[in-house]
C-alpha cells in the first residue's frame, strides 16, 4: 500500500506542475483545466483514505 500511495503522492505533484503551467499559459484549455483539477482533487481524496488506513485504530 505504501507503494500505491507514494505513485498517488507523485501523481497528484505532477498534477499540481501542470495545472500551474497551464493556468499561466495564454489561450489556455479552461476544460481540460478544470478536468485537472478534478483528477488532482480525486487524488486528494484518494491519498486521504489510504493514509487514514495506514493510522491504527486508537478506539480497539
Amino acid at each position: 500500500m505504501a507503494h500505491l500511495l507514494a505513485e498517488l503522492r507523485v501523481e497528484h505533484r505532477d498534477l499540481d506542475v501542470a495545472i500551474e503551467h497551464m493556468a499561466a499559459s495564454m489561450g489556455r484549455d479552461e476544460l481540460q483545466l478544470t478536468r485537472l483539477k478534478k483528477r488532482k482533487l480525486l487524488l486528494k481524496d484518494h491519498i486521504a483514505r489510504l493514509e487514514s488506513k495506514l493510522i491504527p485504530d486508537l478506539d480497539a
